[in-house]
């Protein structure tokens, strides 16, 4: 066995050796395309090609597509192709690390536990990083969710005091003085600098709803695009009528949250009190063995 895992690993190793050679560089043209959390881009290259040469996502479109999807709600439409092969690029370089050092493992210590547990990573860990990043868009979802009614309240009192659509949105952007770390704010930061780049207030509206992805921020805009020219009394009446279903809807994602974060607790809680009746539960045995 041990034989074995040393030539797997001799294999795994000269293989991304070849491929990094043969690839060399035809996909560096990636690396400056930004992704938060990755973290071995720089051995995932080689892959890129196995990819390409397999053809993986026709293999598998399903997946493909949920990640490309997940992707489109993170970082917009521009280069999703690539940013899925990018992601699809790091799950493989997780299994060949993995099964890399699973084979090692076994090599030096003849110990038929470290190729099956770095088997069992090699196929986990990939599921878990999609997992993670459906996790991710949920989150923004979310927040982009619980900050619109606050967003649609100030354009409410903005607008009712005599100031345009568009400048109460770029008072609100302006009061945030800079910091545009919230997923809503930023794509409201990106709508501004299309509006100063001559972008028409329709197509800068439309552009917004597509980055966000969520369904309250296309009921949103979709009002605001139906009465902006109104004005009035009109206009401020429909946004009214919006901000209370959203504050509806925002209250039942905090309640969600808090059924998660109480969900989270059960398990401490569990093992706490395991731990308790052991400590209590030990001495008493002891004591009746005596």
């Amino acid at each position: 066995m041990r034989w074995i895992c040393g030539g797997a690993a001799i294999a795994l190793g000269l293989g991304w050796m070849l491929l990094r050679l043969k690839c060399s560089r035809r996909y560096a043209v990636l690396r400056s395309l930004p992704m938060e959390g990755l973290r071995l881009r720089g051995i995932g290259e080689p892959f890129l090609l196995l990819i390409e040469r397999w053809r993986i996502g026709s293999h598998l479109p399903s997946v493909m597509f949920r990640i490309q999807r997940s992707l489109q709600q993170s970082y917009g439409m521009r280069h999703s192709a690539e940013r899925t092969l990018i992601f699809m690029a790091e799950m493989f370089s997780y299994s060949w690390l993995f099964m890399l050092g699973g084979s090692l493992l076994t090599a030096f210590s003849g110990e038929q536990a470290g190729i099956i547990i770095g088997a069992v990573l090699a196929l986990i860990l990939p599921v878990a990083l999609v997992s993670d990043l459906h996790k991710k868009v949920r989150l923004r979802e979310q927040n982009i969710m619980l900050e619109l009614p606050e967003l649609l309240n100030s354009i409410v009192l903005l607008v009712g005091a005599g100031e345009t659509v568009q400048r109460a949105i770029i008072r609100c952007v302006e009061s945030r003085k800079g910091n545009y770390s919230h997923p809503l704010y930023k794509e409201l930061f990106i709508m501004t600098t299309e509006w100063e780049g001559g972008y028409s207030f329709q197509q800068a509206f439309e552009n917004f709803s597509k980055r966000c992805a969520v369904q309250e921020v296309s009921l949103f805009t979709t009002t605001v695009l139906l009465n902006y020219r109104r004005g009035g009394a009109d206009f401020v009446l429909s946004l009214r009528d919006l901000s209370r279903m959203l504050w509806e809807k925002r209250k039942a994602v905090s309640r969600t949250r808090g059924e998660q974060a109480s969900s989270k607790l059960v398990f401490p809680m569990v093992l706490i009190f395991l731990i308790v009746i052991v400590l209590v539960g030990t001495p008493a045995i002891m004591m009746l063995k005596m």
